[in-house]
Parts: C-alpha cells; structure tokens; sequence
C-alpha cells in the first residue's frame, strides 16, 4: 500500500486571519498559506474558549488541514460541507455571506469565496 506524501508548509509562511460573527457567535479563521498562495492550515477560533463547540470546530479545522496537506482538493471539501446545518446559524456580518447554515458552512463558503474561481455556469 502506497501512503500518500504530506505536504507541510513552510516554517515561515503568510497567512489571512478572517473574524466572522454568527448571531452574536464571534470567531477567527486564520488560513496559512503555501508559497503559491493556496490554503494549507486552517485554525477556527471562537470567543467562547471552552466549549464543546469550540472544541468540534478546532477540530473540524485540523481534519481540514490534514485534507489539504494530503492533496484533497478544496473544491470537493467545499462540495462535502457547504450546507451542513446547526446551530448557530442565521445572520452574519459579512457582505458576501449573509445568512449561514453553521459555522461549517460559513468556514468553507469562505473559503470557497477567498480560494476558488467563481464559476460561470448556472445549475
């Protein structure tokens, strides 16, 4: 069996720190980028250290992580959790993302909007 290659990031790399706000829950995204600009970390951090939730989504972002270093594209992660829904959810701060089915969905609509082209076809 064949184990796939990790591909780790840099030591010293850029990064985007995003803070976001679902119905009064705030939170950080901070994404690390490779050399080419592309996601390769992904840290989700809410105000409210502590919480079971806040613990499911940090690590919700390590298997994110862990994805894209392994080489799953983020188009079929985005595909897989777009749409996941539980609370909160409900109205966001962000121009481009209005209304949100949770903070799953938020992450990986924002990333979509920040990392991948915006199609031009309709379905």
């Amino acid at each position: 069996m064949t184990v796939p290659t990790r591909r780790k990031l840099p030591d010293e790399r850029q990064s985007i720190t995003h803070k976001f706000d679902i119905e009064g829950y705030e939170g950080w995204i901070t994404i690390g980028l490779y050399e080419d600009g592309s996601p390769g970390e992904i840290f989700l951090t809410l105000s409210k250290v502590g919480s079971t939730l806040s613990g499911l989504v940090d690590a919700f972002a390590q298997a994110l992580t862990l994805a894209l270093q392994y080489g799953v594209p983020l188009e079929m992660l985005a595909k897989e959790f777009e749409g996941v829904n539980f609370k909160p959810s409900g109205e966001t701060k962000t121009p481009d993302i209005r209304f949100t089915k949770s903070i799953v969905d938020y992450l990986v609509r924002y990333l979509k909007l920040r990392f991948l082209p915006v199609s031009t076809t309709t379905t």
